[in-house]
């Protein structure tokens, strides 16, 4: 079979272009430009402002929805141009071999498979929830699901395959002059609430303050603050000398490709406390990447991407903070041989297992097999 012509769907909050950090957008920009790599022919639906070298782009929307003027009824305006996007595409796909589905929300592309004449295959890239599982099993005959972890596709609980998400090895390298007196927190600060209208905290970004607040540690956090009202009551009152958030506080997340590598380079260790299950963790491969270890919680996809004891730490959750505190201590108490041996660990794991090329040599199998109809 030759080379192939694959349409993306992609989200439509924002521009797909090389400079992302979103990791939704980050793993179709690195498996697009992958797959031209290895001359196969991209295109991407996306945003009108949207751009990436070698990949073809067909506009549906001027700008990202969460660039668009405000408007009455959001939801109104951001179901609309997912709709118009998917019809669009629909129209189309006779200049396409197979379609790839990255879209927020993955479901609502299933709903037009009976108007396709070409395979659709969804990767799912979200937390599998009650109603995002309800929602794909009542859409997903016709498409072939790909989740991110063995984790989620558990979860799921619907026929799938488990493919990884990859970084660019390259981009992402140790820096050993790098003084790494510092702990990172990287991740959302989400607006989600709970049936009581409480806060949940699923990035667990209050663990890793109080971890480091008993240990005495310095702790950077970097994030997108989708919700200030959350910031302000449990972020920005423990801020001081050695807790730092870095950066505006605001909806996007500001720092470039290379200001986060050089956090990354410049960290002890990574804290990754999560309070759900973790579809992935794309921060986790790309600190480890830098030889740099995580300290994570055995939610999600952690035990998949962690070794405890080798990349890293993975603690029970039921441990809670008193658990995470344990495993900076450890990490703090490692000779610098250990430390050095597991930075290189870090380094070997990710380079194994977690890379680009590895990624898109199994998208690239899975797109024949299906067109194969095996």
């Amino acid at each position: 079979m030759g080379k192939l012509r694959i349409a993306f769907l992609a989200p439509l909050k924002r521009p797909i272009n090389s400079a992302t950090t979103v990791s939704r957008n980050r793993i179709i920009v690195d498996l697009a430009i992958g797959l031209v790599k290895k001359r196969h022919h991209a295109t991407i639906f996306g945003t009108a402002d949207s751009n990436l070298p070698g990949v073809e782009f067909i506009p549906v929307i001027s700008k990202g929805l969460n660039f668009l003027d405000l408007s009455e009824n959001p939801f109104y305006t951001e179901t609309a141009y997912i709709t118009h996007a998917i019809r669009t595409l629909v129209k189309k796909q006779s200049e396409f071999d197979l379609i790839h589905n990255h879209m927020y929300p993955e479901f609502l592309p299933l709903l037009a498979a009976s108007s396709l004449d070409i395979p659709l295959v969804t990767t799912i890239h979200a937390q599998i929830t009650p109603e995002l599982k309800m929602a794909l099993a009542d859409t997903y005959s016709g498409s072939s699901l790909v989740c991110i972890s063995k984790k989620a596709q558990e979860l799921l609980g619907l026929p799938s395959v488990v493919i990884y998400n990859g970084i660019d090895t390259d981009f992402f390298v140790p820096k050993d002059s790098a003084k790494r007196d510092y702990f990172l927190f990287v991740g959302r600060l989400r607006k989600a609430k709970d049936k009581d209208g409480k806060f949940l905290d699923p990035k667990g970004v209050q663990n890793a303050i109080l971890a480091c607040k008993k240990t005495g540690e310095k702790l950077k956090i970097v994030g997108n603050v989708e919700e200030k009202a959350f910031y302000d009551r449990f972020v920005a009152p423990h801020l001081s000398s050695k807790i730092e958030f870095i950066g505006q506080a605001s909806k996007e997340q500001m720092f470039s490709r290379e200001e986060m590598r050089s956090l990354y380079q410049g960290a002890r260790a990574l804290p990754f406390p999560i309070n759900w299950e973790e579809p992935f963790g794309l921060v986790m491969i790309e600190a480890m990447a830098c030889g740099t270890p995580v300290i994570a919680f055995n939610r999600g996809s952690v035990p998949e991407i962690v070794r405890d004891g080798l990349t890293g730490y993975v603690i029970d959750y039921s441990s809670g903070v008193d658990g995470l505190v344990e495993a900076v201590k450890k990490i703090n108490l490692l000779s610098e041989e250990d430390y050095q041996r597991m930075r290189k660990d870090c380094r070997e794991r990710v380079e194994e297992n977690f890379s680009i090329e590895k990624m898109v040599e199994v998208y690239e199998k899975l797109y024949y097999k299906i067109l194969r109809k095996e």
